[in-house]
């Protein structure tokens, strides 16, 4: 196989893996049967395409072949008494595959990998390896385990879908609004971990950011209607846009107002904006909506002095009604500080419970410096230092230390 044709099995079975494990989920009933059954139809892929060229329709394909080895498995093994072989094989007979309903079983498959029952950080893990296609290994690197724990969480994660009886299923419409939530929150996690990665030598892992921007744009197919999907996606793709501007070339982090706003994707933040338009004509609004328009807004300023700080303060304000979290007060508190002033923004970050958060240290520290009292700032930035394992922040947060005593315009 050339390096080309390598790149193009790769290329579909990332596009297309989550759903093929998604129909033949409802096929068989079961996550393993079904995640076995299209490994077991890409490696046939592999085999096979370089030869007789890839089928105009891969995804079909892959879905038949993968729903015919398996029934030839389950039929040996049934008939060897293995009982769930004998119900899986039952299930498949009853079950016809069609492509027409490839949407709402991948719909179906996010929200079985998103169920209350799992533990947060096992949702996440099991999204990315059910609908990204992302390998056992990749994932143990983007939690920054061993792959051998991964690979147990994962198995246990998938036992207990099946032995839980976690249905396979869109939640009923009096579980939606609180079932959806956990999704995208699961989908925003993936994303933040990818954004600002919470330890590790870089403070990107694109791979993990352009995945969760991939399952938001197919909540968003899947769900066109609810808005907060909507809000989710031009938030994502708001903050991606900068991607190429956060960090230096030696690898040192940029904020947001020293950025070279000629780096901010155009493209993303046409689109992101766009998005967080048709919010606006829904007047539906939400966390994740409000979070895009407050992003929207950044993107309009062509300079950091000409940012609309007030009408950032008012979106922070909505938001803060909506979801009154002491993270949320944190960045509004970001910009009270542009509008009334650093001691106006001091006074409230005080008043938070956030001690072990090292954002919190570090906006104070900032403030502190502001307002010229730098043995304070100084160590609000220490503590902030020992909270942060992400090595760009660390560094960042000591180049504020070394550079404290040395007054700039604003003391900014």
């Amino acid at each position: 196989m050339t390096s080309r044709q390598s790149a193009d099995v790769a290329r579909i079975f990332r596009a297309e893996h989550g759903r093929a494990v998604a129909v033949l989920t409802r096929v068989f009933g079961d996550l393993d049967i079904a995640e076995d059954a299209v490994q077991d139809a890409f490696t046939a892929a592999v085999e096979k395409w370089p030869q007789t060229g890839v089928p105009p329709s891969p995804a079909g394909w892959i879905i038949t072949t993968a729903r015919n080895r398996a029934i030839d498995r389950l039929r040996r093994e049934s008939a060897r008494e293995d009982k769930h072989a004998q119900a899986a094989l039952l299930h498949a007979e009853a079950e016809p595959v069609e492509e027409g309903a490839v949407h709402d079983d991948r719909l179906r498959l996010i929200f079985t990998c998103c169920h209350p029952a799992l533990a947060l950080n096992v949702r996440v893990a099991l999204t990315l390896r059910m609908l990204g296609g992302l390998t056992t290994a990749e994932i143990a690197r983007a939690f920054l385990v061993p792959e051998p724990t991964m690979a147990q969480r994962l198995v246990r994660a998938k036992s207990k879908v099946r032995n839980a009886h976690i249905p396979y299923r869109v939640p009923y419409e009096a579980d939606l609004p609180e079932r959806v939530r956990g999704v995208l929150a699961v989908i925003y996690l993936i994303f933040n971990e990818g954004y600002a990665a919470s330890s590790g030598e870089t403070l990107v892992r694109d791979e993990l950011a352009l995945e969760a921007i991939r399952l938001g744009r197919l909540m968003v197919s899947l769900m066109p209607d609810e808005p907060e999907a909507v809000g989710l996606l031009a938030l994502m793709l708001l903050q991606h846009s900068r991607r190429a501007a956060r960090v230096a070339a030696d690898g040192t982090l940029i904020r947001l107002p020293d950025q070279d706003r000629r780096l901010w994707d155009r493209a993303l933040i046409e689109e992101g904006q766009s998005l967080v338009r048709q919010c606006l004509r829904r007047n539906r609004p939400g966390p994740y909506q409000l979070q895009a328009a407050i992003n929207a807004v950044h993107a309009d300023a062509p300079t950091a002095e000409s940012t609309d700080w007030r009408q950032i303060l008012q979106l922070y304000n909505h938001l803060l009604t909506l979801d009154p979290t002491p993270v949320v007060a944190l960045n509004r508190a970001v910009a009270v500080a542009e509008v009334e002033g650093p001691a106006a923004a001091l006074t409230v970050v005080n008043e938070l419970n956030l001690d072990s958060y090292y954002l919190f240290h570090a906006i104070r520290a900032h403030l502190l410096a502001r307002l010229d009292q730098p043995a304070e700032a100084r160590a609000a930035y220490t503590t902030a230092l020992t909270l942060t394992t992400n090595e760009t922040e660390q560094a960042f947060l000591q180049s504020r230390l070394d550079h404290l005593d040395q007054p700039t315009p604003n003391n900014h």
